[in-house]
C-alpha cells in the first residue's frame, strides 16, 4: 500500500515559531542562547520497505526529530497518520520540549511520525511497520530508556507501544531497564494505570483550575468553575472521549456538541458521552445518534455558540479564516497547534480567552513519566505505601472512635480506610502537576504584564529551558 505524499504543514511549523518568537524577548536571554532554545537538534528521516498482506513492498517514509537535549531522555509520542511531514514532527517536537518545562519531568522533546493511514492497514501491517520502525531507531541510537523514550500520538496505542517494547528487549537482550524504552504500554507490559486517560484527564484539571480563578472569570463574564457550561468537543478519540468524559462526570458540565471526521452532532440539552462513544463503536460513526441534531461539516460545530470549545483532533482547525465566527467564551487547545497565530490574535481581540496546547495537554507526558519511573524502578508505586496507609488510616478511626464513642460500620470503616492505589496516586500527582504548571505561567502572565497565556506559557518554558545551559556554563 503506497501512500501519496501530501503538501508540508509549514503552517503548524510557523505558528510555533512565531509563539516562540513572541515571547522570547521578554527572557532576557541573549540571542545565541535563544537560537540555541529554538532550533531542533537532531532529525531522522527514515524510508524502510515493508511487505503488505498480499505481498506487495510499500516503501514507508518516517521520522524521528529530537528537539533538545538539554535534558536527556527526550521524549514524545509517535503518530501514525498520512499527512506526517518533516516539519510536522519538528514542530511537535518543539512543543514538547516546552511541555516537559511546564509540567516540570526532566525530559527533552522529541517526536515520531510515520506516513501511513493506520484506518486503512491490517493489523498485522501496523505490527511489521511498527517493529521495523523500531529497528530503525535503534540502528542510529534514537530510542532507549536513557536516549528517546516514545509513547502514543495520534493513530497509535497501547497495541503500538507494546510491539516497540518488545522490538527494542529482542534487539538489547542484556539491557535491565527495556520496559522503560517507550512509555503508553498495556499494563500486562508493564505500564501504569491512568495512562490511557492521562492526556484528558490533564486537560481537564488545567481547565478547571483556570476557571477557578474568580478575577479572570468575571472578566470574561462566566461564574467561576466547569459545572453548568456548555461545552462543544473536536475529536473522540482517545484525548477527545476522555475529555469529555470526565466534564461530563466530574465536572458536571453540559456536553452539547461532539465533532469527528464524519461530521458532528449538537444537542443543546446535552448528550451522553459514553453513550455516543458505544453508538459510533456499533454503527462507525456518531452521526444519527438518539436525540441528536446531525451537523453535516464538522468546522461547523467549531462554531456553535457555548462556553468552553476544546479542540482534541489535530493542528491547524482554527484559522484567520473562521476564527471570527468562533463563539466560545473558551478555547482549550487539547490537541497540538490546533488554533493558528494568525487565528489567535483575531480571538484575543474579540476578547476570547485560550488555554495553550503546551500546557493544557501536558497530562500524558507528565503519567508517562510517572510509567518511566515504576519502569526503572521495576516496582509498582502503591506495593510500598498501600498497606502503611491502610495501617495508619486504622489507627486514627480507632482513636477518633474512641473520642468520640461512635463506630463506624464496616462498609464505612473499609471506605474510609483502604490505602491509594496506582491509579490514585498517579490522578493525585496529575491533578498537582497541572495545578502546579498553570499558576506557575499565570504568575508570569500577571506580574510581568503579557498580552496573553500562550506568550506567558513559552516564556516560562523557554527560561526554565535556558537556564539549563546557563548553569552548564555553555551560556554566560
Amino acid at each position: 500500500m503506497q501512500i501519496p505524499r501530501s503538501q508540508p504543514r509549514d503552517q503548524f511549523l510557523e505558528s510555533v515559531s512565531n509563539y516562540y518568537d513572541k515571547a522570547a524577548p521578554y527572557t532576557g536571554f541573549s540571542p545565541g542562547l535563544l537560537y540555541q532554545v529554538k532550533c531542533c537538534n537532531a532529525v531522522y528521516r527514515m524510508r524502510f520497505p515493508v511487505k503488505s498482506d498480499e505481498g506487495e513492498i510499500s516503501v514507508i517514509e518516517a521520522y524521528r526529530a529530537e528537539h533538545s537535549h538539554h535534558r536527556l531522555p527526550t521524549k514524545g509520542g509517535i503518530r501514525f497518520s498520512p499527512f506526517v511531514t518533516q516539519d510536522e514532527t519538528i514542530a511537535l517536537a518543539a512543543l514538547m520540549t516546552y511541555k516537559c518545562a511546564i509540567v516540570d519531568v526532566p525530559f527533552g522533546g522529541a517526536k515520531g511520525g510515520v506516513r501511513i493511514d493506520p484506518s486503512q492497514c491490517s493489523q498485522g501491517f501496523r505490527e511489521r511497520v511498527t517493529r521495523r520502525y523500531t529497528a530503525e531507531l535503534c540502528k542510529k541510537n534514537f530510542i532507549g530508556p536513557s536516549v528517546d523514550v516514545p509513547a502514543p500520538d495520534y493513530g497509535t496505542g497501547e497495541q503500538e507501544m507494546g510491539w516497540i517494547a518488545d522490538t527494542y528487549k529482542a534487539l538489547n537482550p542484556n539491557q535491565l531497564h527495556t520496559h522503560a524504552c517507550v512509555t503508553g504500554k498495556p499494563l500486562s507490559l508493564h505500564g501504569i494505570p491512568g495512562r490511557r486517560e492521562a492526556t484528558g484527564l490533564g486537560v481537564y484539571f488545567g481547565v478547571c483550575e483556570s476557571m477557578a480563578q474568580t478575577e479572570d472569570m468575571k472578566k470574561l463574564n462566566l461564574s467561576p468553575g466547569v459545572a453548568g457550561k456548555r461545552v462543544i468537543i473536536q475529536g473522540l478519540g482517545n484525548v477527545g472521549y476522555h475529555t469529555a468524559k470526565f466534564f461530563q462526570e466530574r465536572g458536571r458540565a453540559i456536553i452539547t456538541g461532539i465533532a469527528e471526521r464524519e461530521g458532528g452532532i449538537f444537542n443543546p440539552d446535552g448528550l451522553d458521552v459514553v453513550n455516543v462513544f458505544r453508538h459510533r463503536q456499533g454503527t462507525g460513526s456518531i452521526l444519527n445518534f438518539p436525540g441528536a441534531q446531525n451537523v453535516e461539516r464538522p468546522a461547523d460545530l467549531l462554531e456553535r455558540e457555548c462556553d468552553i470549545l476544546i479542540p482534541a483532533a489535530l493542528e491547524n482547525q482554527i484559522t484567520a479564516e473562521n476564527a471570527p465566527r468562533i463563539q466560545a467564551t473558551i478555547i482549550a487547545e487539547a490537541a497540538n497547534g490546533p488554533v493558528t497565530s494568525e487565528a489567535e490574535e483575531i480571538l484575543l481581540k474579540r476578547g476570547k480567552f485560550l488555554i495553550p496546547d503546551l500546557f493544557l495537554n501536558g497530562g500524558g507526558v507528565t503519567v508517562s513519566y510517572f510509567e518511566w519511573l515504576k519502569n526503572l524502578s521495576h516496582v509498582a508505586f502503591d506495593r510500598m505505601l498501600n498497606r502503611y496507609a491502610q495501617d495508619q488510616n486504622s489507627r486514627l478511626i480507632t482513636a477518633m472512635e474512641m473520642l468520640t464513642e461512635k463506630k463506624l460500620t464496616a462498609d464505612q470503616r473499609a471506605t474510609v480506610v483502604q490505602g491509594p492505589s496506582e491509579f490514585d496516586l498517579v490522578c493525585h500527582a496529575l491533578d498537582h502537576t497541572m495545578s502546579t504548571g498553570y499558576h506557575n505561567i499565570r504568575r508570569e502572565w500577571k506580574n510581568r504584564c503579557l498580552p496573553d497565556l500562550r506568550t506567558a506559557a513559552f516564556s516560562y518554558a523557554i527560561q526554565k529551558v535556558g537556564r539549563t545551559y546557563v548553569d552548564l556554563g555553555v551560556f554566560p
